[in-house]
């Protein structure tokens, strides 16, 4: 006689098996989500960030990338926000009291735009802070994920990593439309102001992280034989080889702020459709997390980098047409044209990343997992800022401003033909690569990876 599972366990297995990729539901799982989530929601204020800066500080393209550029500092820095939670416990925790200390720095980072910030100084600041309080949250969910995928079967590879990036890819297609409708209806600092309220429930649901008090006071000899591992670590070439290579992978310039103010002065976007437009990229980011999990991560890495960089790069071409007025002529609007062209972008970038943070969690040798995740991570933000700074000098040597696109068809093409650049490389990275083990010690971290010659 067969026996039916109760609604309720039916309900628990599909949810384990569908929503959570195979995970066992558990509350820190839950909370680890919630603050990638969280992340995701933060992008209510994106665009208002741009509009304040455009319309209320009147900066000119340029400017703007270069100012968001100094605020993504907090992300290159992130190794040190890993060494501190690895290393000197706040309050008794390496975990739970670094994520209430970031829920606090995050409401009050925005809550300083909302009321009294009025220079592009004050606001470059407060979003500094802003990143900041990100930025050590990340560090601290990343360190939990890492241990986490650790644990993953060969069969399992990414599913968290996946999960994880689902969670803020949901987060972000929950506020991806209302980030532009909002401006339609309210102010800048109002937007500011509920966005403020958001980093409270990172604060909220630490206490949810499993973890012990520590009761012994710090000792900073740990510290020096922690940066020590660490150290060890990055000096073995199957680490830095493929470092290397997403470094320059990623540094390539990009034209993201000429393009917004084309797009806003240029076409005429209202804030309303430019939520559309994140509407779209938040779901297409959702559906290459799917693709790769569901069909693209058993595939070797060196293949997924080659086929998504060129693909990328091509289509990234398609700009142009948007640019020179092309789509006009076909008969397509600037609105549907662009829908179109972000929605197959984000798909193809979306797919393009998630290797990288397979990559980077299997690196991680125990014990260091926070510190050392945090420091790839980093160099991966160090290539991003990078890639603005040299956006923004190629948008101010080109001449393009708030009101003169005359060149952008040139910053688009030498945007999108550089990314080609480091495919030669390919080498560096790894075929297979396998998690450490956890005899690892603190005199030698050893990381097994597979590089071989050829690029397939």
């Amino acid at each position: 006689m067969l026996v039916q599972p109760s609604q309720p366990q039916g309900w628990f297995q599909w949810l384990q098996k569908t929503l959570l990729f195979g995970q066992d539901p558990s509350g820190e799982l839950f909370a680890i989500l919630l603050v990638y989530f969280v992340q995701g929601v933060l992008g209510l204020a994106r665009l208002a960030i741009s509009f304040f800066f455009k319309d209320e500080l009147g900066l000119s393209p340029a400017e703007v990338a270069a100012l968001m550029g100094v605020a993504a500092l907090p992300w290159v820095i992130k190794p040190v926000f890993g060494l501190v939670s690895d290393s000197l416990p706040l309050f008794g925790f390496r975990r739970r009291s670094y994520l209430v200390l970031s829920g606090l720095l995050g409401c009050g980072a925005w809550l300083s735009l909302g009321t009294w910030v009025q220079t592009a100084w004050q606001a470059t600041l407060a979003i500094l802070v802003a990143s900041i309080a990100i930025a050590l949250s990340d560090v601290i969910v990343d360190s939990l994920v890492v241990e986490r995928a650790r644990q993953e079967s060969a069969t399992e590879t990414g599913t968290l990593q996946s999960l994880s990036w689902a969670a803020t890819a949901l987060g972000g297609l929950l506020t991806a439309y209302f980030s532009g409708q909002l401006l339609q209806w309210v102010s800048t600092r109002t937007v500011f102001l509920l966005t403020a309220t958001f980093p409270l429930l990172v604060s909220a649901v630490a206490g949810a992280i499993a973890e012990d008090r520590i009761r012994v006071a710090p000792d900073l000899r740990q510290t020096w034989q922690h940066i020590g591992r660490v150290r060890t670590a990055m000096m073995q070439k199957t680490i830095w080889l493929p470092v290397a290579f997403l470094f320059l992978w990623q540094a390539t310039p990009g034209s993201e702020s000429a393009f917004f103010f084309f797009t806003t002065n240029e076409l005429g976007f209202e804030p309303e459709f430019l939520g559309r437009v994140r509407l779209v990229t938040s779901v297409a980011s959702l559906l290459g997390v799917w693709l790769f999990q569901r069909h693209l991560k058993t595939l070797p890495i060196r293949t997924i980098f080659f086929w998504s960089t060129i693909l990328s790069a091509v289509l990234g071409l398609s700009s142009l047409v948007l640019v020179t007025h092309l789509n006009r002529q076909w008969g397509i609007s600037d609105q549907w044209f662009s829908l179109g062209d972000s929605l197959v972008l984000a798909v193809m970038g979306q797919i393009a990343f998630m290797p990288v943070l397979v990559l980077a969690a299997r690196l991680c040798p125990p014990g260091i997992e926070a510190t050392l995740f945090a420091l790839l991570m980093s160099i991966s933000n160090l290539a991003n800022l990078v890639s603005h700074e040299l956006g923004a000098l190629l948008t101010h040597w080109l001449g393009i401003t708030e009101h003169n696109f005359d060149r952008l068809w040139l910053l688009v093409l030498i945007t999108n033909v550089s990314t080609l650049l480091p495919l030669p490389l390919l080498g560096w990275l790894p075929q297979q690569i396998k998690p450490p083990t956890s005899s690892a010690t603190k005199a030698t971290v050893s990381v097994d990876v597979e590089l071989e010659p050829s690029v397939s």
